[in-house]
């Protein structure tokens, strides 16, 4: 790949840049991901490998012989780091060669395959914005799926889990359906 001009969404993100996973020496996340930063920062970089990071969790443990538990945080991907980046020959060098880095994960290490929106997601990586513009009590239509087209009243939203509870009018009953809160959208009045 060639440093083109490149097409940019609204918030100045390159339509080219995606998600690459890069695979480290094991307990070197961090510093990897230090590295990489200041590398992009000391050459301007910042266009072309937009973020660098390691999805962590927060785990409570009860370690033998201690009766408090301890909340730490643990690495969802041990020995992976994850890159949005515009790949070309120059990024793929910098982030090749950065000291604890063993390659990029794909069919080989010179041609990385890059993360699916669905996998960007689905590993965390990434949140999908979802924008609720309705609320418990008002009718919607469901826009997708098996009950597309259909009309009915919100009875929950659970916005941390990505679901609404609709209930739906189905063979001359009243049914309440779990839809994601992008299925559904508010009926104009």
């Amino acid at each position: 790949m060639t440093d083109e001009v490149r097409t940019h969404y609204g918030d100045d993100t390159p339509l080219d840049a995606r998600w690459y996973v890069v695979h480290t020496y094991s307990g070197y996340e961090n510093k990897v991901k230090e590295d990489l930063e200041k590398t992009i920062e000391n050459r301007n970089l910042q266009d072309l490998i937009l973020e660098v990071k390691y999805p962590t969790e927060q785990v409570t443990e009860l370690k033998e012989g201690s009766k408090k538990p301890k909340t730490v945080l643990r690495k969802v991907y041990p020995g992976y780091v994850m890159v949005k980046m515009v790949m070309n020959d120059n990024t793929w060098y910098i982030v090749r060669n950065t000291r604890g880095v063993t390659g990029f994960v794909g069919s080989s290490s010179n041609d990385p395959t890059p993360l699916t929106d669905e996998e960007v997601y689905a590993m965390g990586v990434e949140k999908k914005e979802i924008i609720v513009n309705f609320a418990v009590g008002d009718t919607v239509r469901i826009v997708d799926g098996p009950l597309s087209s259909f009309t009915g009243t919100v009875d929950s939203i659970d916005v941390d889990n990505n679901s609404v509870n609709v209930v739906v009018s189905m063979f001359g009953r009243e049914t309440t359906v779990e839809f994601e809160l992008d299925q559904v959208e508010v009926v104009s009045q």
